[in-house]
């Protein structure tokens, strides 16, 4: 690994199940301090490229590197610097907030007091630090997202992924999540987020467009669509979609 490494370099990357091809020689790199958006209709790949990034499955072709280390050859190292949020809800309902998340924080090896010192500074980011002891079946369904991604930071990642971190929720949970992970961005960290609202899309995200098993476009929002105009954006993106 060197200092510029970018957080997250995708080279080649093809993938099939048996006959049927999911990705098709993917390209991408995610620079730091970036918010990028994988936008794609169901069946487009997004799915499996998360299964890919996160170790769940081996691409058949091509490389990824996550902070300059290769998946393949040194995964213990490159999910070390990864964070990871997936759609389905991974949480056990019948443990507290702070049970939960020390489990995890075991795994990376973290003492007690090191793993409830940074427990509590992701809840208070997220303003759950009141709910700390509280059981998971207790918590709204944005709150459960927030200890998600609480959990995910917990091992201090250079880089954070998030698969369709939204799907269910209402409206006003929605937008307060994703401004409370574009705000982690401006402390440097590195977000991957996958989605096909287009609503969650903002003119400066730099975005990666899925389509049947490619990746086809890649660019900020604001460049793919020549306009500042958010509902003008979502159009233009809606139809390269």
């Amino acid at each position: 690994m060197t200092t510029d490494s970018p957080p997250l370099e995708v080279t080649n990357v093809s993938f099939s199940y048996g006959e049927l091809r999911a990705l098709q020689s993917v390209n991408f790199t995610v620079e730091r301090g970036s918010f990028t958006i994988l936008l794609g209709h169901n069946g487009a790949g997004k799915t499996t490229l998360f299964s890919l990034l996160t170790g769940l499955y081996h691409a058949h072709q091509g490389r990824i590197t996550i902070n300059g280390y290769n998946l393949v050859k040194q995964p213990s190292r490159a999910l070390h610097q990864m964070g990871i949020v997936f759609q389905q809800r991974s949480l056990d309902a019948d443990l507290t907030v702070w049970q939960n998340i020390r489990y995890s924080a075991n795994l990376y090896g973290l003492s007690t007091k090191e793993a409830k010192r940074r427990t509590v500074r992701e809840l208070e980011r997220f303003e759950l630090e009141d709910r700390i002891d509280t059981k998971i079946r207790h918590l709204s369904g944005g709150q459960v997202r927030r200890t998600e991604i609480a959990r995910a930071l917990v091992q201090q990642p250079r880089l954070l992924i998030l698969d369709e971190p939204t799907v269910g929720l209402d409206v006003r949970s929605r937008s307060a999540i994703i401004k409370h992970v574009r705000d982690l961005c401006k402390d440097g960290l590195s977000v991957l987020w996958t989605t096909h609202l287009l609503d969650e899309v903002e003119p400066g995200d730099t975005v990666l467009i899925l389509k049947k098993s490619e990746l086809t476009i890649a660019g900020t929002a604001r460049e793919l669509t020549a306009s500042s105009n958010a509902a003008e954006m979502k159009n233009k993106l809606s139809a390269l979609l």
